[in-house]
């Protein structure tokens, strides 16, 4: 038998999950996730789920009466699926909220171009209200930036290609992140 509290309001509550990304450029990172607390009194606590497949949570963080939490350690590059559930006063879950993704920042991926003079292309995840310089460089000393992002609005990867990486022996990159 469900308990009142799955099949009344909390079905119907819709977590409403925002992402604010606290990352370095380095091997882990952190996402912070917030949600608006529930107005039904029997409501005690949160728990809040992950994993890298949609739907398929393989982490799970009891977060008592909290309605924000951050995760840390989790892998540049990788998409992670997050939902949450209420939990009432006898201990009794809600049913998943709406689900949120979120790609982790701090990856460069690079491809060679296709034949000899083909453009090298780059490809990275970018976080929101954060721009991206893309800078090349010859001898690791002298950097030069040859593109950049617009202010980004969503998380999500973006492509370049360097029409100039042709012209030289070899090349090395970098991001820089505004």
């Amino acid at each position: 038998m469900q308990s009142p509290l799955r099949k009344n309001k909390l079905c119907k509550l819709a977590f409403l999950l925002a992402l604010f990304a606290g990352f370095r450029l380095a091997a882990a990172a952190n996402v912070s996730l917030a949600w608006s607390a529930s107005s039904d009194t029997n409501v005690v606590g949160y728990n809040v789920y992950y994993g890298t497949t949609s739907s398929n949570y393989t982490t799970k963080i009891p977060v008592g009466n909290a309605s924000a939490i951050t995760i840390s350690n989790l892998i540049c590059g990788t998409t992670y699926y997050f939902a949450a559930t209420a939990v009432d006063s006898s201990g009794n879950e809600s049913g998943f909220s709406n689900q949120t993704q979120f790609i982790v920042p701090g990856l460069l991926v690079m491809s060679a171009g296709s034949k000899s003079g083909s453009p090298a292309t780059m490809q990275f995840p970018v976080a929101p209200s954060h721009w991206y310089e893309i800078q090349a460089s010859t001898d690791l000393q002298n950097w030069t930036t040859i593109g950049q992002t617009a202010v980004e609005t969503a998380n999500q990867w973006v492509q370049y290609s360097d029409p100039n990486s042709g012209a030289f022996p070899s090349r090395f990159y970098r991001l820089v992140l505004h």
